[in-house]
């Protein structure tokens, strides 16, 4: 306990636990902004072009210039990624239809899926192509958003992925915007195992055992949020048929997540409607506090979860203390990285300790961090030849500013050495306290 109380304090140093704002104003709550935005209810499942960024970047600093982008970018929109994700609903829908259980609305849902399922085989887990999309449309920004690194004549980007498909595919299309921002480029793309354990690390014991407590409580949540009466009711005719031969609240929220992944392909099959808007919200309440436990600063969880990106913050702290000249260093992966990734570097809310996990959302919210396509990205900015200053940084989170964990320069930048002292001894404390060896 006093390990964990310890690196809470850490955690939070410099920062302050508040309602969500936006540039000091507050909020709408997660129930108004999933009403008025129903795809958000996705989670992970969001496409990044459903929940765009819309603020204007601040400018430099008077005398600044960027010189080095580091980031690392989540794969865009993909297909669910196993065979039972999409058939065991329509297994509970073709058996009811066959004892004539089913109600109108629900042999129209069986037809969907029915149509859409052939798409899935052999495409589990790939790149759509909305998600495609998403990675150029992310690639064509860069470059516009900072032309002085990206169109700088023969500038150097060194892109690496993890070895699954949809992230090398994912890398490609954003390359490929580079390249046709600046014919000049030398792009550097890599893809090996050599990359995984800082890409894609495995956990630490720490962490697993730390993770139990919160799969606990992850299920009581389940059981409290999951209501499924009502969609029964929509889809099914007989209440002694369903109670007897449906695992309803299973059910339903396996067949929520293929109703919010239909927004990663480009069809006319809408499914998400058949929830209603406090259903939606309830749902996505479960996977708010899931994702929290699993990968946010959590007490519950001992506040260590995010430690999961210990390489992959050494990394980007090795990469900007040996840059020199101008360049940029991508990394393609996952969700489970880029979410603790921006908990770690504590940007914006991100890093936020709630024990009332009944108010979670007031202060957290999972869509903030990771639809399809989500990336951190950290600026580094340098003075313009002929004068002097400190290194500055400044950290976008899907493409939106960030603050961060120092005192601020001015606006969004901070000097780069305070903000690296401040993760070394984030790291430090960690191993010392929980590794018994330090890690590479």
């Amino acid at each position: 306990m006093k390990k964990s109380l310890l690196l809470l304090a850490l955690v939070l140093m410099g920062s302050q636990l508040n309602a969500q704002t936006i540039n000091g104003k507050v909020r709408k709550s997660a129930a108004e902004e999933i009403r008025a935005n129903a795809f958000l209810c996705g989670s992970n499942h969001l496409d990044y072009d459903n929940y765009p960024a819309t603020e204007k970047l601040t400018p430099a600093p008077k005398g600044y210039e960027p010189y080095l982008m580091n980031h690392y970018g989540r794969h865009g929109s993909r297909w669910l990624l196993g065979d039972g994700e999409y058939s065991r609903s329509i297994r509970v829908l073709a058996k009811a239809k066959e004892q004539g259980k089913l109600t109108a609305v629900g042999e129209q849902t069986l037809d969907k899926l029915q149509r859409f399922y052939p798409c899935t085989i052999k495409r589990l887990g790939d790149l759509t192509t909305v998600g495609e999309r998403q990675h150029h449309g992310i690639g064509r920004r860069m470059a516009q958003n900072f032309p002085e690194i990206f169109k700088k004549k023969d500038v150097r980007v060194d892109a690496k992925s993890t070895v699954v498909i949809r992230c090398i595919l994912s890398m490609t299309a954003e390359c490929e915007e580079l390249a046709a921002a600046n014919p000049s480029i030398h792009i550097h793309n890599d893809v090996s195992e050599a990359f995984q354990y800082y890409l894609n690390a495995g956990w630490p014991r720490v962490l697993n055992q730390a993770n139990r407590k919160g799969n606990r409580i992850v299920q009581e949540y389940r059981q409290q949020y999951t209501h499924p009466e009502r969609l029964m009711g929509v889809l099914f005719n007989d209440p002694q048929w369903v109670q007897d031969s449906v695992d309803a609240p299973g059910f339903m929220r396996q067949f929520f997540d293929i109703a919010n992944n239909m927004q990663s392909h480009d069809t006319d099959i809408e499914l998400l409607s058949l929830f209603t808007t406090e259903e939606q919200y309830d749902l996505w309440r479960i996977k708010n506090v899931d994702w929290y436990l699993s990968y946010g600063h959590a007490p519950q969880t001992d506040g260590i979860m995010p430690f999961s990106q210990l390489q992959l913050l050494k990394d980007f702290i090795q990469v900007a203390d040996t840059a020199q000249q101008t360049q940029a260093v991508l990394r393609f992966g996952h969700e489970v990285c880029v979410m603790p990734l921006a908990c770690l570097l504590e940007l914006g809310n991100a890093s936020a300790r709630v024990d009332d996990l009944d108010h979670l959302d007031a202060y957290w919210r999972n869509y903030d961090i990771f639809p399809m396509g989500c990336n951190v990205q950290l600026i580094f900015y340098r003075p313009q030849k002929g004068k002097s200053g400190d290194i500055l940084v400044k950290a976008l989170l899907n493409e939106r500013e960030q603050q961060l964990p120092v005192p601020a320069v001015s606006g969004p930048y901070v000097k780069w050495a305070d903000l690296r002292a401040y993760y070394q001894q984030k790291i430090r404390h960690f191993e010392d306290t929980y590794l018994s060896e330090p890690q590479p």
